[in-house]
């Protein structure tokens, strides 16, 4: 099955599959009932948050010089620009939320999207091209090492935001989800995930993406999480970031 009609499942029949616009039939890897989900993982939800507000506020604490040079290089490289960009994102059941970042693209990047959308190299609802030319000289280091990502530590601290979970999208892509991919929006984001620690992740299909999120969420416990904090570490060290 293409990857196009899978983008175009619909709501799950009697037997649990999916029926496309072609008439096709697709059984979902992954299937969760909502209620079930959170009652199964509520000792695990209490645990995680407290870790989140302890590492978050402990990094913010160690990390606050760091931030502070980035922020001033931002400002070097684009004079009246603020060094923190501020957006709109999709967080846990759907609510929005403002999500914290550092300035990697030149001021009004989003007014200028429609100049390269044709050139979108993602499929699904994701745009990103590579060498985009909104980025700028500072952005592109940030993006390489991830360390724009920096500033998410406050929506952490403020529980929009986990370590770890599916990253928070934006609300024009939510707006094209199909019920089956809405379910990523079931878990609180995260700063990392599966998706982020894979090397060619910018090579990968929305489907793909979709179905590490899925995963994820099937499968996590506070060891799957260290761990994939870990591999966060090594793909930052290996710059693999775009």
């Amino acid at each position: 099955m293409s990857a196009s009609e899978k983008r175009a499942v619909q709501e799950p029949d009697e037997y649990g599959e999916f029926e496309t616009v072609s008439g096709l039939k697709e059984i979902p890897t992954y299937w969760f009932d909502r209620d079930q989900l959170l009652y199964r993982d509520r000792h695990y939800w209490t645990g995680r948050r407290v870790q989140d507000v302890f590492f978050s506020l402990l990094a913010l604490l160690v990390l606050w010089p760091v931030m502070l040079l980035i922020a001033l290089a931002i400002w070097i490289d684009s004079p009246g620009a603020s060094p923190v960009f501020v957006q709109d994102r999709v967080g846990r059941d759907e609510k929005i939320f403002k999500l914290y970042k550092f300035r990697t693209m030149v001021p009004h990047a989003e007014d200028k999207l429609n100049e390269f959308i044709s050139q979108n190299e993602m499929d699904g609802p994701v745009f990103k091209i590579k060498d985009d030319p909104r980025i700028t000289r500072v952005g592109k280091f940030l993006r390489k090492t991830g360390l724009d990502e920096l500033p998410q530590l406050i929506n952490i601290l403020r529980g929009e935001m986990s370590i770890v979970g599916p990253r928070p999208p934006l609300p024009r892509e939510v707006a094209q989800y199909t019920p089956y991919q809405k379910q990523r929006l079931y878990v609180t984001p995260g700063l990392t995930c599966y998706w982020q620690v894979q090397p060619n992740r910018n090579e990968m299909s929305f489907d793909e993406w979709i179905e590490l999120d899925l995963k994820y969420i099937n499968e996590r416990n506070f060891w799957l999480d260290w761990k994939l904090i870990f591999q966060t570490i090594w793909t930052i060290l290996g710059m693999y970031g775009v």
